[in-house]
């Protein structure tokens, strides 16, 4: 049919049918087709030569606001070499929203200094990079938020994200990605699916392009805009470090053992529980003592949540745990069995733990148990700034699990290189005490008085039960009270709670870097 016949056509509907809207006669069948009409090159249209042409590409300006997750953890690679060819292309005042920020980020101190990067949300700092910022090295304050609370900052629209640079451990040349395949397998891309849903432009970096279609897909192609070939995205090695360690202390095992017992004991210990068990080496490694409960008791659970180790998913090849729920993958162990067991799902941290989503798993959760920098006589727990005031962790899913589980378990040392743990008042507050229920230290176990059913049942237990002001004497006793911490009015940080919040700030330190 003629241009002309189409055009009459168009006229006689739009007569007969006044609020059809305006209506385009076809021209052909590449004419107003996005990407054009060439099917060879459009097959491979998304996969970029360099970063800078992928750069390009999506339209990056001054000003705008960039992602990055953290699957790789210690190992990671990306972030780095991205902000680094971003300060050679001469960008400034950048919002840099990456899930977490580690030691390893300590490069991103010089791209603040030359105003590369203006202002930062992100779950944690750590290192030299934490160490600048509690100093003042911004202008503007960091917001520090939960896992959860990210997404909800999406939703909300606070935090926009223009381009998000995703690490992952494979990819086709349409986009499709997961993190299990591949020479670099960093297991759950939990944040990353995140950041490829709401961002305006998606890159994907990766060290191994495979054949189409790539499977199983964590990232989907429609979600996808640019694909670059890089020479590596991360060192799987390091997944493991820092937080995410096991421990031989003999403290932290005594720890972990007498959590474990707080489980037995709490009336959760059921058939089917659900478990979560934190970063930090006495929360893991409770998952062991766990293991010979559950056996002896003939007690299997119905899912583990989180971060998933190699501990958990070998209570899960054992039988002990049906289905394991991972949103980060915290080891090569876990990586491994999220790519074979069908029983090992990977979902976001919308799903994980997002208050404002239609279901969070964290939601269904009987029992977690997490670690603390500080708790107070209020069971008000800090895990973002250390014993000298300097921002030094992370905030992550702690405040989302805790307030969701049926059973909040803390576990720290009493008192930490000489420093009591239990103090007064936390120096920074993170998780309110209303979501805690009990504090397990190598000295005794304390339970929140919200709970007496709870505490009547661990000493009927015969567990060591005591308040927590006695454990907060007993520390003061061994290590006497800690000097004030010497802040300037100057906030350098904003702690925002799951639902976006503010529920405390955190004020630069005194003095000069050493």
């Amino acid at each position: 049919m003629e241009k002309g016949q189409i055009n009459n056509l168009i006229q006689e509907l739009s007569a007969q049918c006044p609020d059809l809207g305006s209506l385009q006669s076809f021209a052909g069948a590449g004419s107003n087709v996005l990407h054009g009409n060439d099917i060879l090159q459009n097959r491979r249209r998304k996969l970029c030569a360099s970063l800078e042409e992928a750069i390009q590409r999506t339209g990056l300006e001054d000003g705008m606001t960039i992602s990055f997750h953290h699957a790789f953890r210690e190992g990671d690679k990306v972030i780095n070499m991205v902000m680094g060819t971003l300060a050679r292309l001469g960008f400034r005042n950048l919002t840099l929203a990456s899930s977490s920020l580690l030691n390893t980020n300590a490069p991103l101190i010089e791209h603040i200094k030359n105003g590369v990067i203006t202002k930062i949300y992100t779950s944690g700092l750590r290192g030299k990079l934490a160490d600048a910022i509690s100093h003042g090295l911004m202008d503007t304050p960091v917001h520090i938020h939960s896992h959860g609370g990210r997404v909800h900052l999406l939703q909300t629209g606070e935090i926009k994200i223009d381009v998000a640079f995703l690490a992952v451990s494979s990819s086709d040349v349409f986009g499709n990605a997961n993190g299990t395949r591949g020479r670099s397998p960093c297991g759950s891309l939990g944040y990353a699916k995140v950041d490829a849903g709401y961002a305006r432009q998606v890159v994907l970096l990766t060290d191994e392009i495979v054949a189409f279609p790539n499977t199983p897909i964590s990232i989907s192609q429609d979600r996808v805009d640019c694909v670059v070939k890089i020479d590596e995205v991360g060192d799987v090695s390091q997944i493991s470090q820092g937080a995410a360690r096991t421990t031989h202390d003999p403290r932290e095992l005594l720890i972990a053992r007498s959590a474990a017992d707080v489980v037995e004991f709490s009336g959760y210990f059921k058939q089917g529980f659900s478990l979560q068990t934190g970063s930090g080496g006495s929360s893991i490694a409770a998952t062991r003592f766990l293991e010979k409960k559950m056996i002896s008791n003939g007690i299997t659970a119905r899912f583990a949540l989180g971060g998933i180790t190699s501990s958990i998913v070998e209570l899960h090849e054992k039988g002990l745990i049906d289905v394991l729920v991972d949103t980060q993958s915290f080891d090569s162990v876990a990586a491994e069995s999220l790519g074979k067991s069908v029983k090992h799902l990977e979902v976001s941290t919308n799903e994980y733990a997002n208050p404002s989503s239609k279901g969070a798993f964290c939601d269904q959760l009987d029992v977690a148990i997490l670690s603390a920098l500080e708790i107070d006589t209020g069971f008000n727990v800090n895990v973002i700034t250390g014993s000298n005031g300097m921002i030094r962790g992370a905030s992550g899913g702690h405040c989302d699990v805790a307030a969701a589980a049926c059973l909040t378990i803390v576990v720290a040392p009493l008192i930490r290189c000489r420093i009591p743990t239990v103090v007064k008042r936390v120096t920074t507050l993170v998780t309110p005490g209303e979501s805690i229920d009990v504090l397990v230290t190598d000295h005794g176990i304390a339970v929140n008085p919200a709970r007496p059913e709870l505490d009547a049942r661990l000493r009927e237990a015969g567990l060591q039960v005591m308040t927590i002001e006695e454990l907060y004497n007993r520390a003061v006793s061994l290590s006497g009270v800690s000097e004030p911490i010497q802040f300037t009015d100057r906030i350098v940080g904003v702690i925002r709670y799951r639902d976006g919040s503010v529920i405390d700030v955190v004020r630069q330190v005194k003095g000069c870097l050493p």
